[in-house]
């Protein structure tokens, strides 16, 4: 089946992130790539359990952490978690995300994979003072140049500075074009970012993940190579052949040879 076929088939909690939950470490290295502090006013849209709110909370000393989430069993963890380490439940809210007030956000952090969703939130986040600080990861919000980046996650900047999508990808790597090394390197470095503690289905993340950046990068004119190098090519029929997902039809070139 094709790849779109294949994403189709997942639950839908696992498309949409809701059930995605990043580990501890990933929390202080966006905090750390923030430069989240006391000054700051710190939302979580899609905050989980509230692991993340409480680090903002505890170990960067923001002025203010609201975590927001439409899941009344997630909100209850996150109050249960709250009421565990001395913190105020009213720091989490059973909300969606695309009405909740943000609007002395200083820095939210904000991963959606939903297209729709992310349309509304980014007209939302052009009203957001400027200089206000939104972490997505892996990819910026749509049309937007990052102002930052440290791959995985990507810092997008009000007011936001537009951009297509040869412009961001650019932007993301740092180079000029983009080989095999390069898009594994990357499609590693994501994986790392949310592991779980199955590292035979990270494999399969990173394989899936650096074929679409290396295909992208084909399709955008910024590969290094004319031809498809052969790890590519090995790793398209490793994922044809022992999981039945075809990947080659996302190449524009119909010219090129497998």
């Amino acid at each position: 089946m094709k790849i779109e076929e294949y994403i189709k088939s997942l639950p839908n909690d696992i498309i949409s992130g809701n059930e995605v939950q990043l580990p501890e470490r990933s929390f202080r290295k966006i905090f750390e790539f923030l430069n989240l502090n006391e000054n700051d006013v710190f939302y979580h849209l899609g905050c989980g359990d509230g692991e993340g709110i409480k680090i903002a909370l505890q170990e960067f000393h923001v002025k203010k952490a609201i975590g927001v989430d439409n899941s009344k069993e997630k909100i209850q963890q996150a109050k249960k978690l709250a009421e565990e380490n001395d913190l105020n439940g009213e720091n989490f809210l059973c909300q969606d995300a695309v009405t909740a007030k943000i609007d002395d956000a200083t820095a939210i952090l904000f991963w959606f994979t939903d297209i729709e969703i992310i349309e509304k939130m980014k007209k939302r986040f052009q009203s957001l003072q400027d200089g206000c600080k939104i972490v997505t990861i892996w990819g910026p919000l749509p049309e937007c140049l990052p102002a930052q980046v440290d791959f995985p996650y990507i810092i997008n900047q009000v007011p936001f500075k537009h951009a297509n999508l040869k412009e961001q990808l650019l932007a993301i790597f740092g180079i000029k074009c983009i080989d095999f090394v390069a898009a594994w390197e990357y499609a590693e470095r994501y994986t790392k970012a949310i592991a779980s503690h199955n590292t035979e289905n990270d494999r399969f993340l990173t394989i899936l993940q650096s074929l679409v950046i290396w295909i992208n990068a084909k399709n955008l004119g910024i590969t290094c190579e004319d031809d498809i190098p052969v790890p590519i090519k090995n790793y398209m029929e490793i994922l044809k052949k022992f999981f039945g997902i075809e990947v080659e039809h996302l190449l524009n070139d119909t010219n090129l040879k497998f």
